[in-house]
């Protein structure tokens, strides 16, 4: 059985003239429209093809090999294409629009607007569906995280704290507002740290490593640059956080723990202006 919404590897099964079928198991066979077909490669009978499930306009399966910008079960940022008595419609990278019903949208749209939303299967209709009514599919299993452990994030809703973010496709965390030291707004995929799992289940996040490894690392990266540099940077603990963000991709208080730190070991020194190596 083919998994709508989702990409499938499926095997040739028929040519015609206006596509292929493949082989969709308890689906029967599912077209693959001719503009769909790859021509780098093999198309042969009996060949397997990497295509994505989704309803055609008359609510029929078929393939493509197009490539969405989302799959069911997952979360993006898409922009809003069309709206009308139907519902919103949304880009996700495929001919025929997402629809989001009027009852799934979280605050009012226009055309243009980018929306997070989370695509799911209508247990009704079995229509591939997006929602911007998040909460139900995060949070539904235990953080098991630990700190300073890497995570995938998407940038979802900025709060009076910081901004909310969808933690690898699962749960949900927060960057507070004295972790941002970088341009940030809804729908940005970001890299990321836990920084704690609080006992309320409560995550926050980081967008830079934490502990030691942060220490360490930006130690070692600001003795590279210097090495670059020829043994002086235009920038020190009086530096704009912007122009430290720009050269290390760190707040500015991670950035003067650091040059302390080496001010201290003896290797560099700490002027007005610059800083320069030992």
């Amino acid at each position: 059985m083919a998994l709508l919404g989702r990409y499938n590897s499926l095997q040739i099964v028929k040519h015609v003239e206006f596509g292929l079928y493949l082989d969709g198991g308890a689906d029967g066979e599912i077209l693959l429209p001719r503009r769909y077909i790859p021509k780098d490669t093999p198309t042969e009978l009996d060949d397997w093809l990497n295509v994505f499930i989704y309803l055609d306009s008359e609510d029929q399966l078929i393939a493509t090999t197009e490539k969405p910008k989302v799959q069911v079960g997952e979360f993006a940022s898409l922009k809003v294409k069309d709206i009308n008595g139907a519902g919103i419609f949304l880009d996700w990278g495929l001919s025929k629009d997402l629809l989001m019903p009027y009852s799934e949208e979280k605050r009012s749209l226009k055309i243009g607007d980018y929306c997070v939303v989370h695509v799911y299967l209508d247990k009704r209709t079995r229509r591939i569906t997006a929602t911007a009514r998040l909460d139900r599919y995060l949070d539904l299993t235990p953080a098991a995280y630990t700190a300073g452990q890497p995570v995938e994030l998407l940038v979802a809703d900025e709060t009076d704290l910081g901004f909310k973010a969808i933690i690898n496709n699962r749960h949900w965390g927060l960057i507070h507002k004295n972790e941002i030291f970088k341009f940030l707004r809804s729908g940005m995929h970001e890299k990321g740290f836990i920084k704690e799992v609080r006992q309320d289940g409560k995550i926050a996040l980081s967008l830079q490593p934490v502990g030691q490894a942060l220490a360490d690392g930006l130690q070692e990266q600001i003795m590279a640059k210097l090495e670059a540099a020829g043994g002086t940077l235009a920038v020190c603990d009086k530096s704009d956080p912007q122009v430290i963000s720009g050269l290390f991709n760190v707040s500015k208080g991670n950035f003067k723990k650091a040059i302390g730190a080496l001010f201290k070991d003896g290797r560099i020194v700490i002027l007005d202006d610059r800083i320069e190596r030992v």
